[in-house]
């Protein structure tokens, strides 16, 4: 399986695929039929890579590739909107060992939906290749480090001292004798 290029985005609904990066951030194109194109702000915008999510579980986290991998062979994956404890009861199948008190529905609601857009895909049967998983770095690979590192903060020019300060300027009536 090969999800190498798949992104989510945070605030926006389905899958996206990177097509290329620029200064701030990246071009991506929705992976539903419309094939919506949208430039995500990395200032502003989240992505989360496919390849890099885990799940939480007791021991080690579990990939998100190898929960899809066991959705492939699963018997009757069901739908996203279905009941919780339908939901759990398949969670506990394909991922066994997954922490129920850290992994909600909503979190499992989200793992079926990317599976049933990714599940007609080629890429969601093709083998990732040697090569670019190890020497050739993806623009994906790159939105997920720019994602986790901090930005660099721009050179600051540096400002002159003020002059002496000011004294505090009085309120004083434009006439005097006219005050009161």
């Amino acid at each position: 399986m090969n999800l190498s290029g798949i992104v989510a985005v945070s605030g926006k609904p389905g899958l996206w695929k990177a097509l290329a990066q620029n200064k701030t951030g990246f071009v991506l194109e929705s992976l539903d039929a419309q094939k919506i194109k949208l430039i995500a702000n990395l200032s502003t915008a989240k992505l989360a890579a496919l390849d890099e999510i885990t799940l939480f579980s007791y021991d080690e986290d579990i990939k998100l590739t190898d929960v899809f991998e066991r959705m492939k062979t699963a018997a009757n994956v069901p739908d996203a909107k279905a009941d919780g404890k339908v939901l759990r009861a398949f969670f506990r199948e394909v991922a066994p060992d997954h922490d129920e008190e850290k992994v909600y529905a909503s979190d499992m609601k989200k793992v079926l939906t990317w599976y049933h857009i990714l599940k007609d895909m080629p890429l969601f049967n093709e083998e990732v290749k040697a090569a670019e998983s190890g020497e050739a770095e993806k623009p994906i690979g790159a939105a997920a480090k720019a994602v986790t590192e901090k930005p660099k903060p721009k050179a600051t020019v540096q400002k002159k001292a003020p002059a002496t300060p000011k004294a505090p300027k009085i309120n004083t009536p434009k006439n005097p004798s006219r005050a009161g």
